[in-house]
């Protein structure tokens, strides 16, 4: 089992930065790929940005050049780097953790609130 919980949601302006953070209930990076997805209210989840267990890393195009996903190992954690924000960008942030082998063990956090406003 893998506990999954985000943090740095907030509100932030259009332009500016905010830094999700992912933590795991045990060490979990040398097995499972990492991603962050994002949903709003009447629309299907999708597929932010993903890291593999072995480092290759993919990001939806709406964000590629404006966000980076990175892993911290030594601290079970996985990280969300937003630049350059847009309102568009507004949604409930979620960390997802999926076995390299079983397809079956996948794990979700509660999600984080991020909203971009002036």
């Amino acid at each position: 089992q893998v506990q999954l919980v985000e943090s740095g949601g907030g509100l932030v302006q259009p332009g500016g930065s905010l830094r999700l953070s992912c933590a795991a209930s045990r060490s979990i990076f040398s097995t499972y790929a990492l991603a962050w997805y994002r949903q709003t209210p009447g629309k299907l989840r999708e597929l932010v940005a993903r890291i593999s267990s072995g480092g290759s890393i993919n990001y939806a195009d709406s964000v590629k050049g404006r966000f980076i996903i990175s892993r911290d190992n030594g601290n079970n954690m996985v990280h969300l780097q937003m630049n350059s924000l847009k309102p568009e960008d507004t949604a409930v942030y979620y960390c997802n953790a999926q076995h390299r082998v079983v397809t079956t063990a996948a794990y979700w956090g509660q999600g984080t609130q991020v909203t971009v406003s002036s």
